[in-house]
Formats: structure tokens, C-alpha cells, sequence
């Protein structure tokens, strides 16, 4: 079951974030409300999902926990830099 979420947060982490909060309650001990969730949802999903994934409710976040979490951060900008370069090369032949 594990490698079928992890397979699911590869491609897909918005996906990854709703079955959390559907079927855990990691969301809800990573985050006091629900704005920063929502935002991340929204903005940076790769960076919320490692956050949400390495945080401790008795430590917070590790090391290695921020440093995926950078790293989530990093492929939430691919991703954006990615759809931004497809969408230039799509509207130029236009």
C-alpha cells in the first residue's frame, strides 16, 4: 500500500493531500488551521505533502525533514517553470 501512495505522490500530490486528509489526520496534526493547507493545496503541493509527511507533533520538523521539504519546494518550481516555457512555445506558433 505504501509504494502505491508513494507512486500516487509522485505524479499526482494534490491527489497525494486528499487522500490524507480523507483517510488520516496527518493534515490536521502538521497544521492549526486550514489556510496554509489550502495555499499549499494550491501552490507549492510537493513541498505541503513533504511537510505534511515529515512532521513530528513531539519534535516539528527535522534536518532531513526541511531538507525535503526544500526539495519538495524545488519541483513545485519545476513544475511551474515547466508549464510556463509549454505555454510560451504553445501561444508563439499561434
Amino acid at each position: 500500500m505504501g509504494c502505491l501512495f508513494a507512486l500516487i505522490a509522485a505524479f499526482t500530490p494534490r491527489l497525494a493531500l486528499v487522500v490524507l486528509w480523507i483517510w488520516t489526520n496527518l493534515l490536521e496534526r502538521a497544521f492549526d488551521g486550514w489556510i496554509l493547507p489550502l495555499l499549499g493545496f494550491l501552490v507549492l503541493p510537493y513541498a505541503t505533502l513533504f511537510y505534511v509527511l515529515a512532521y513530528n507533533p513531539l519534535t516539528g520538523v527535522s534536518f532531513w525533514g526541511w531538507f525535503f521539504v526544500v526539495v519538495g519546494g524545488f519541483f513545485d518550481l519545476a513544475h511551474w517553470a515547466g508549464g510556463a516555457a509549454t505555454g510560451r512555445r504553445r501561444y508563439a506558433t499561434a
